[in-house]
């Protein structure tokens, strides 16, 4: 059915030209209405008077940081209000020429609020005034950053490399540099673990990736065949198979005095995964530019590398954009394997959770609300993806 819309039609009008135009289409319509009534009423009477909630409050800590040191949590709260400053800051400093509180944004923050204080209110009386004195923080550095943007227009183009060097300023205090408590990696656990492989897996995996497209294409053949040796090897074998021989093999091939943490070699083994994705992506990218393109930068007196560097890769990347995020969504929702090979991400601390008999049985709300975390952050990426191939 076409979805056509014009402000020159009212609601009726749209409803029958696009879901009653005939028979079938009418049909269709009232099976499908029929379908999502019977699912939806059924979903949200039980999410209203059977589902125990109860389990989600309870353990809400163990959710996001699992058994990191209570005594040391400050440390979590402390990176939790910088990531969602930064979140604001960066926030107005893109929208600086717009309102930021339209009447969505409005409604957002309202039911992040509500949300906030119906989930924490049972816990804790001072974790639900610290969340909401860091939502407050992110509408306060929103208008901090609209007002900096106004007065230095180009200042968004230090973005990036701020979000870069407050990821390692946040690791860093996690962590225990900084002269403080130091914290073993293997000792993060829950949604902390998560987010942590993920972000650095992306990180490297990215210039891996690329470098293996170019490598792919090079005119060496030893670079060129050792680049699709090793990407047909790995696309061909399953991730929980890599994870596996990163966590066996791997310290079995290192000297006896060198233990490399668990963490870390299932990063390696989500970085060398995923990077030979990325790298056929991207070289789908680069066989979109134009050799023009390639020519008539030599022409101008450029050299192979400034070629590659500032005329092809930004041309390439901007195409696979899409495709791109896409492998990075799949690497976050990849974490979800960590359980399988001994780490307590945020999955495998769900399965800790439901363990405990005295929550035996919540499965349908820990399931749901491990979903929701994926989702938020599965669609943040897509929404920032967009945005960038708009910009």
């Amino acid at each position: 059915m076409s979805l056509v819309f014009s402000n020159h039609h009212i609601p009726i009008n749209w409803i029958k030209k696009n879901l009653f135009s005939n028979w079938f289409n009418s049909l269709l319509t009232l099976v499908s209405l029929s379908f999502i009534f019977w699912v939806g009423s059924g979903l949200i009477s039980w999410a209203i008077f059977q589902a125990q909630w109860g389990v989600i409050g309870d353990n809400l800590r163990l959710f996001f940081v699992g058994q990191y040191p209570v005594s040391l949590l400050w440390r979590a709260w402390t990176s939790l209000a910088i990531i969602f400053s930064l979140i604001g800051f960066s926030w107005g400093t893109i929208k600086y020429y717009s309102n930021l509180f339209k009447p969505i944004n409005l409604f957002i923050l309202g039911s992040i609020t509500v949300f906030i204080t119906l989930l924490s209110i049972p816990v804790s009386l001072v974790s639900s005034a610290k969340l909401l004195g860091i939502l407050l923080l992110l509408v306060i550095f929103a208008l901090i950053g609209q007002q900096t943007s106004k007065k230095l227009p180009t200042f968004s183009n230090w973005l990036s490399l701020i979000w870069v060097l407050t990821f390692f300023l946040l690791l860093g205090l996690l962590q225990g540099a900084f002269f403080l408590r130091p914290v073993r990696l293997d000792d993060f656990s829950g949604l902390i673990l998560t987010l942590f492989v993920a972000i650095i897996s992306i990180i490297l995996s990215f210039p891996f990736g690329v470098l293996l497209a170019l490598g792919r294409q090079s005119e060496l053949p030893v670079i060129r065949w050792l680049s699709i040796a090793y990407i047909e090897l790995i696309r061909g074998l399953p991730l929980i198979g890599i994870l596996f021989m990163a966590q066996v093999m791997l310290p079995l091939i290192l000297p006896q005095d060198m233990r490399i943490q668990r963490v870390i070699r299932a990063i390696a083994g989500f970085t060398l995964f995923s990077a030979a994705y990325l790298a056929e992506n991207v070289r789908g990218g680069l066989q979109s530019v134009p050799k023009g393109q390639t020519e008539a930068a030599k022409a101008l007196g450029l050299n192979g590398f400034f070629v590659l560097i500032f005329v092809v890769l930004p041309q390439a990347l901007r195409v696979v954009i899409p495709a791109i995020v896409g492998q990075f969504i799949s690497l976050f929702k990849d974490t979800s394997l960590l359980a399988i090979v001994g780490l307590v991400d945020l999955l495998g601390m769900s399965q800790s959770i439901l363990a405990n008999p005295k929550f035996i049985g919540r499965y349908g709300e820990v399931y749901i609300f491990v979903a929701a975390i994926y989702w938020v952050f599965c669609y943040s990426m897509s929404l920032l993806s967009r945005q960038l191939e708009n910009k």
